[in-house]
């Protein structure tokens, strides 16, 4: 098989702003490579399409969350049909990793790419292939526009976002602490009486999962991801015992669940006990299609997307898309 790879590369990643000058020019100096580093939605659509004229082994994204979903995103706004993309080797490089922790090829720079093209020739690459769905948000008045991703929620989620994305956190602390700061900031707020009502009100949103119209009215959090595992052995998520896996997994939480915080502690060490299972406030399972209608906004990958025109999200399992890990 061929070693010939294409690069995406972020140069405002977390990481890759801290590379020095050697970074780039060891990578620039590999054989096979094609070197990408789009700066506007234009530019990468752009190279997507020069991509599908020159067929690459692999495409390599250089970038945390963010930048897969960009890459995904202009790869289905594009006329290539899914079925003949490469398959993508994620580098961790970014504020958040989420997607590199569960299918990442965990290594970067040079080295990385040596790696990878020696496996991709010797076949060893091939036999390393993990394969997710990725989350396609649509609305309405976007048309041509849909956005790809793998962790999205609203609610107490959108809130906690906000958060992490404010400056005392974003540029004071790395990926792993920014985490853990977010978490105790929202903790913090639902301690707080005043905060605390907000919080635990919701966001009003009819939501239908696969046809079938939630009795839930407000939530105080809802989540949905194409993932399969998460850092730390947090997991949020179950189903049925015996139930298959249909596309996403989803976290419904009513307003005013009981017993949060030992929901919260059970749920970050990647448990669900019975009681949880049993308790109205708390469901989860997995679903084709979830249609969402809402005035609040949904976030993907630490992205606020606003609703459509009709106040309204279809979030979508999209089509397979292939991971080459080491």
């Amino acid at each position: 098989m061929s070693d010939h790879l294409a690069l995406i590369y972020n140069p405002f990643s977390r990481k890759n702003l801290k590379n020095g000058p050697d970074y780039l020019k060891a990578i620039q100096a590999l054989p096979n490579i094609l070197f990408y580093a789009p700066d506007t939605h234009d530019a990468l659509q752009s190279v997507v399409e020069d991509l599908r004229a020159r067929k690459p082994a692999c495409i390599v994204v250089d970038g945390g969350d963010g930048t897969v979903g960009k890459v995904l995103s202009a790869l289905y706004a594009s006329t290539w049909p899914v079925e003949e993309w490469p398959p993508v080797a994620v580098f961790p490089s970014g504020n958040t990793n989420l997607i590199a922790a569960d299918v990442g090829y965990g290594k970067r720079g040079a080295e990385a790419l040596r790696f990878l093209q020696a496996e991709l020739c010797s076949g060893q690459a091939m036999l390393k292939l993990k394969q997710r769905c990725p989350l396609i948000v649509q609305r309405n008045g976007h048309e041509g526009a849909a956005v790809l991703g793998f962790f999205g929620g609203m609610g107490a989620f959108g809130r906690g976002i906000s958060i992490a994305h404010q400056p005392a956190v974003l540029n004071r602390y790395a990926h792993d602490m920014a985490v853990v700061a977010t978490l105790a900031m929202t903790v913090m707020q639902l301690l707080r009486p005043r905060q605390r009502a907000g919080w635990l009100a919701g966001a009003f949103a009819r939501l239908t999962y696969d046809g079938q119209v939630s009795r839930v009215r407000n939530h105080f959090m809802v989540l949905c991801t194409a993932l399969n595992t998460l850092p730390y052995g947090v997991w949020p998520f179950w189903r049925a015992g015996g139930a298959t896996v249909r596309g996403m997994h989803y976290l419904d939480v009513a307003a005013y669940p009981p017993s949060l915080m030992r929901v919260v502690w059970t749920l970050l060490r990647g448990r669900a006990p019975e009681w949880l299972r049993k308790t109205p406030a708390y469901q989860s399972g997995s679903v084709q299609i979830l249609k969402i209608q809402t005035t609040d906004s949904f976030v993907l990958d630490g992205e606020i997307l606003e609703p459509g025109e009709e106040e309204d999200f279809t979030i979508l399992a999209g089509p397979v898309v292939s991971f080459l890990y080491a």
